[in-house]
């Protein structure tokens, strides 16, 4: 095949799955997910380096993170080689198991939210460092909000699919409250941090709680229609 020929069949392949739904989504997660595993290493690395309580907790909550974008990933890749009533089966069973460690994850989440309430968090960032860190979490919100408004909209009839968008946007509100944070600390001398432990309460709180309601839903819904068979 000459480089032509192959320059013609990527730009086909790509052009093809331009608007496809289910590829672009897996696609993303995959590339979130690379991302999140270095990262997850990387404050393995500085946990046991200074022996950081933060770090460490971070590390684990972002350890889930990978584990459940892979196993959907993975599963996803899998059923599509399988019959459609076995294929839907295994995405039922493994919607299931991933909101069981949707709730994991958020147990594993109560340790840095309290650290972030208490103005405990270190940050070893100067103001370059958090403004960039700011346009990132920005970029990641407003994707996270506009695929999960694409979900209701462009149902691909992939459960999993959908629940990586979901789990795309929990991301994107952790990384808020970090952001919030870590902006607090650094921009503030430390009388005027405590100052704000009422505001980062009150939106570490909120936030929190979005994030569990959102995991006891999924899983709700997931048991019932994991009930009738359906999804």
């Amino acid at each position: 095949m000459t480089g032509k020929n192959k320059s013609g069949t990527v730009k086909s392949f790509l052009s093809s799955r331009k608007n496809d739904y289910a590829f672009k989504t897996a696609a993303g997660s995959f590339v979130s997910m690379a991302a999140t595993a270095l990262f997850a290493l990387y404050n393995g690395y500085l946990c046991i380096a200074f022996l950081s309580v933060w770090h460490g907790s971070i590390c684990v909550f972002y350890l889930l993170l990978v584990a459940i974008r892979g196993i959907i990933l993975y599963s996803e890749r899998k059923s599509i080689k399988s019959e459609a009533e076995k294929r839907e089966a295994q995405r039922r069973r493994t919607y299931l198991i991933s909101c069981v460690m949707l709730l994991m994850l958020d147990l594993a989440l109560i340790v840095p939210i309290s650290m972030m309430v208490m103005m405990m968090k270190p940050v070893y960032v100067d103001l370059v460092a958090a403004i960039a860190m700011a346009v990132y979490t920005t970029y990641k919100i407003t994707v996270a909000s506009v695929n999960v408004r694409k979900k209701t909209r462009n149902q691909s009839g992939d459960i999993l699919i959908a629940e990586l968008r979901t789990i795309n946007f929990i991301d994107a509100l952790v990384s808020v409250l970090t952001l919030q944070n870590t902006l607090i600390m650094v921009k503030s001398s430390p009388g005027e941090a405590r100052d704000m432990l009422t505001l980062s309460a009150v939106t570490s709180g909120a936030v929190y709680v979005a994030i569990v309601l959102i995991s006891v839903i999924m899983l709700i819904q997931g048991l019932k229609k994991g009930k009738t068979g359906g999804f």
